[in-house]
């Protein structure tokens, strides 16, 4: 960060990022466009930026008083919000899905009223778009080749000649949400958190980018983790230079303690971890960060290597060094999410959406009709903190992700687990719920109610979802009422009318009737995760 940051207090930058335009921003452009046209081929489709996956050009300010089909219940009082990438500005090259800028979604619910609102995460890299009226940050899509290697370069002359400021990084904010210490975080994992502030009506504002008084200085993940009881949470940044991966905690009050270096051979890409009550599990599996395979054998810059075994680091998360780290090994696997870990006895258990031999490419611009490839299984793993032995067993049929429990569980054992059925890639057909404590009928070759599937809400025909949120019917963090006790909340899209919609459900009964459908006056594009803030945190980052 430079040395002109403005703090706007609690360890928030303004972010004022100072581009540049000229003959020699306009020399780049020139030269950029040379190397696209002789070098990039235009003609690949990309599905990323069609039909329902296709940005939305506009913000929608507060919009109230949506169609309630059914009730809102009173425990979603509060806004239930959901970041996707949705580029401003057309790419000048290649794009992948995880390059759009964060927009949030969201839905401001007050006593069975819905309100509508979407905005922008105003990061430093749409800032500098907006002043140039183009898109100038280099993208996952064009890391490809020799091309890529360019596209590198071609950013890195950009800053250089300080044509664009990356003094505030270069993150989209278009990953996740979290809430924590008064203020709701939108994250993507090659930056610093960007904080929001939910105005009264339901409004978003980007309030800045968040260093914590300067203490982080590395990338911080798109999934950390709070601990319910004690307040805390629980970080980490992967990076391509040396320490690989750095963890952190950041106290209840919001203040971030010393880094802690993991040390793991190669760069890779990790994308979640996870917490226990005494530890913290970081997953070194093989998907490396290789810039040389990406220009000599035309791959994306993250490449897969099938004949790693996958590497999983239990520390005692208040460790001040990684000295007592202990790895355990298991088979090949890639892993994008989990749903939560605990310890019983002397096994740490992590329950998690595994995967074999996956390929990013998969959303890139070309795409296959169905999943082949990403076949992700719910999986129970353990690790023997006295043996140092590792197990693992098959929850589930394909193909399952964007795992969710009740938090207020997070790092204890619990019983439910919510994921989202996969159909063709990031196109959700249902919700599903898995009961723990039953035996999984590995028989099934899919997804289907029996076993441990206690229950599944199919979307219908031509309609897809996304992330779906656990909330609580009492509010509050509380072990004392029942664990499915609540609603589940998300978006979905109907393909056949354009119209898109908030669905709630009851995370009980996992009914086919929905206990509310709310009409949004929009179209929302699918996207990635989604947060709900209750009305107690609403009050309480009011105060900022």
């Amino acid at each position: 960060m430079a040395e002109k940051e403005e703090h706007g207090g609690d360890g928030v930058v303004v972010v004022d990022p100072k581009p540049s335009k000229g003959f020699t921003s306009t020399v780049v452009d020139w030269l950029e466009k040379l190397m696209v046209k002789l070098m990039f081929d235009s003609s690949q489709p990309q599905h990323y930026l069609s039909g329902n996956f296709a940005p939305v050009r506009d913000e929608t300010p507060p919009c109230k008083n949506l169609p309630v089909i059914g009730y809102l219940p009173e425990c979603l009082n509060g806004e239930f919000v959901r970041v996707g990438p949705n580029p401003k500005f057309s790419p000048v090259a290649g794009y992948h899905w995880f390059d759009g800028d964060g927009m949030i979604h969201g839905l401001h619910i007050k006593d069975g009223k819905a309100t509508y609102v979407s905005r922008y995460v105003r990061t430093s890299r749409l800032k500098q778009e907006e002043y140039f009226g183009g898109a100038k940050f280099m993208k996952v899509g064009d890391l490809k080749g020799l091309f890529g290697l360019i596209m590198v370069n071609m950013q890195m002359l950009r800053a250089k000649l300080k044509i664009l400021d990356v003094s505030y990084g270069a993150g989209t904010g278009n990953t996740a949400l979290v809430y924590h210490h008064g203020k709701l975080l939108a994250l993507s994992e090659a930056d610093k958190p960007y904080a929001i502030k939910v105005l009264e009506d339901g409004d978003l504002q980007t309030l800045g980018l968040l260093d914590y008084d300067k203490r982080l200085t590395h990338s911080f993940t798109a999934h950390p983790k709070v601990d319910p009881f004690t307040g805390e949470m629980f970080t980490f940044g992967y990076s391509h230079t040396p320490p690989y991966i750095t963890y952190r905690v950041i106290s209840k009050d919001g203040f971030m303690h010393d880094p802690v270096p993991i040390t793991i051979s190669d760069p890779i890409m990790m994308h979640d971890f996870a917490i226990t009550e005494n530890y913290a599990i970081f997953m070194d599996l093989p998907l490396y960060f290789r810039p040389k395979e990406m220009v000599k054998e035309k791959k994306l810059i993250f490449t897969f290597d099938a004949t790693k075994k996958a590497r999983f680091g239990v520390l005692p998360r208040y460790a001040k060094n990684e000295l007592q780290i202990k790895w355990f090994e298991l088979p090949n696997c890639f892993i994008f999410h989990n749903a939560n870990a605990w310890e019983e006895e002397d096994e740490v258990v992590l329950i998690t959406c595994r995967l074999e031999n996956p390929n990013l490419d998969f959303v890139g611009g070309e795409v296959k009709e169905k999943l082949e490839n990403f076949g992700n299984e719910l999986y129970e793993m353990r690790f023997n903190m006295k043996t140092g032995s590792a197990s693992q067993r098959k929850l589930s049929a394909p193909a399952v992700d964007f795992p969710r429990v009740n938090e207020s569980y997070t790092g204890r054992k619990q019983r439910y687990v919510y994921g989202t059925i996969l159909d063709s890639i990031a196109m959700v057909t249902g919700i599903i719920k898995f009961d723990l404590h039953a035996e999984p009928d590995l028989g099934k070759s899919k997804l289907e109610v029996g076993g441990n599937v206690q229950g599944l809400f199919d979307l219908g025909f031509g309609r897809f979802g996304s992330e779906a949120v656990f909330v609580p019917r009492e509010p509050g963090f509380r072990l004392t009422s029942e664990e499915d006790d609540g609603y589940l909340i998300f978006f979905v899209h109907d393909e056949k009318t354009g119209k898109s919609f908030v669905n709630v459900i009851d995370a009980k009964t996992m009914s086919a009737d929905p206990v509310a459908i709310v009409e949004l006056p929009n179209r929302v594009p699918y996207g990635f995760h989604a947060f709900f803030v209750t009305e107690e945190q609403l009050k309480e980052q009011a105060k900022l």
